[in-house]
């Protein structure tokens, strides 16, 4: 449970990626879809930073 508790924020990073490359391979970007897959990915890089160091 500890390892995927170590691994959560580059899981969140991953989603944010997916919300960012399945528009544009479908040619549906606009900007609601832009700012929730950067928001995701900013959140991941987060909580990836925090919980590494919980986790140490």
């Amino acid at each position: 449970m500890n390892n995927l508790f170590k691994y959560l924020g580059v899981i969140i990073l991953l989603i944010g990626v997916a919300i960012l490359a399945v528009p544009a391979f479908t040619n549906g970007v606009n900007n609601t879809i832009l700012l929730s897959g950067g928001g995701v990915i900013v959140i991941g890089y987060v909580a990836h930073i925090v919980l590494n160091k919980k986790a140490e």
